[in-house]
């Protein structure tokens, strides 16, 4: 049977080609380098996972695990899914390996949720983020907020907003839950058409509906920073402290709750103000420490964060920064003379470290150096008959007004070295 000629990425996806991919390469580079330099090692976690690993973790009602995760059944008969999001993973690699803790992980690659596309949202999204599990010290809250805003610095991004909010702990969050149920109760009728008969199930996810209607009743609800018990309270405030004292800016957001259920205390979010849309987030997390336990492991503090990739280049473009990556090829080589001056010079090249390309079909010298001006390359390497017989090299420089000059073959890797060191 042959393959149809119409078949395209699947809706909610897209294919990242060069040289746009180079972009999201140097986006990753930049992650790890911020990361690295607060002590995070990468972590690579499957695509998938039993279901109960997010059931259990992210929470059964939440819209992420009711209505959005890719569920399947593999060749076991074991039910399984493909990754809402990656800190139920990564939670449960801590529970299986148990390492040393502070364990402080980063992460980029892959999630899947089934939801309406949109603008930088697709059903298959990448993110980076990082996993602090082992301390419920606040400067920890306080050094992953700062790892994040670096990270966006890092990029150019300046046009940003640092939301943070206090969700409390199992002591303090039922009085609250009780109050907000009271007062959901007096104005379900004027809730959302979803919300209206779901309201009960989870309260707090009416605090994160972004429709008019539940935004105008979460107006009035009470604030969960109200309700904080003492150590709860002292925890916010060596955060906002610890923040104060390090220069990051922040804003109190009481109805910030996220969309997860696993959030304790510290909770917060980065809204890039260019994108001047009402999905504005770029990224966000907070504690989650009753996750591990959640999940079988041993009680265990732990705080991370996850960024989108497509919204944060979104927002890049808002404010005009962190453009795509020109290329970084060193050489191009063109050859006339049949090809093996080709085939060796440029595998000469590369096994110098030197970045290399050249041309195939024994294309015209013109055609060669229209392709060679297209790669990006600073400098094209030129053998004809003549050059092959002196045992020279043509040196053109494409990017500047240098013009073109005439060296010995076997010094081709040393002067460009030295020229483009």
């Amino acid at each position: 049977m042959g393959v149809s000629p119409s078949f395209q990425a699947p809706a909610g996806t897209r294919d990242v080609l060069p040289p746009e991919s180079a972009r999201w390469e140097a986006l990753v580079d930049c992650f790890a380098r911020v990361a690295g330099q607060a002590g995070y090692g990468l972590v690579l976690t499957p695509l998938f996972e039993e279901v109960e690993v997010f059931a259990r973790g992210v929470g059964e009602s939440t819209d992420v695990v009711s209505r959005e995760m890719y569920e399947f059944e593999d060749r076991g008969g074991r039910r399984m899914a493909l990754r809402p999001e990656f800190t139920a993973s990564v939670v449960r690699a801590f529970i299986q390996y148990r390492p040393t803790t502070p364990w402080k992980v980063w992460y980029w690659g892959p999630a899947f949720r089934y939801e309406r596309p949109q603008a930088g949202r697709y059903r298959q999204f990448h993110q980076v983020g990082v996993e602090g599990l082992g301390s419920d010290e606040p400067h920890l809250d306080v050094e992953v907020v700062a790892l994040a805003w670096r990270f966006y610095r890092a990029l150019g991004l300046t046009r940003l907003r640092l939301d943070l909010n206090s969700l409390g702990d199992g002591v303090c969050r039922p009085a609250y839950r009780s109050a907000l149920v009271d007062f959901l109760g007096s104005r379900s009728a004027e809730l959302c058409s979803e919300h209206r008969d779901r309201w009960q199930l989870n309260p707090l996810r009416v605090l994160d509906c972004k429709k008019e209607e539940c935004r105008a009743v979460a107006a009035g609800a009470p604030h969960q920073l109200d309700y904080l018990c003492q150590p709860c309270s002292d925890h916010w405030g060596a955060v906002l402290e610890g923040l104060q004292a390090i220069k990051i800016p922040y804003v109190v957001q009481p109805r910030l709750v996220r969309g997860l259920d696993y959030y304790t205390r510290t909770t917060f979010e980065v809204a890039a103000e260019a994108l001047g849309t009402a999905q504005d987030a770029v990224g966000g997390g907070g504690r989650y420490d009753g996750l591990v336990e959640a999940l079988g492991g041993p009680p265990t503090p732990a705080i991370g964060f996850s960024l989108g990739i497509e919204r944060i280049l979104l927002a890049c473009d808002a404010e005009g920064v962190f453009a795509s990556a020109g290329s970084e090829l060193a050489a191009f080589v063109v050859d006339v003379t049949g090809g093996a001056a080709a085939l060796a010079i440029t595998e000469e090249l590369r096994e110098a470290g030197i970045s290399a390309d050249r041309a195939f079909g024994r294309r015209s010298l013109r055609a060669q150096l229209r392709t060679a001006d297209r790669s990006g390359a600073a400098v094209a390497l030129i053998v004809g008959p003549e050059e092959a017989a002196a045992g020279t090299v043509q040196l053109r420089w494409l990017r500047s007004d240098r013009g073109q000059e005439e060296i010995d073959r076997a010094k081709v890797v040393s002067r460009l070295r030295e020229e483009l060191g």
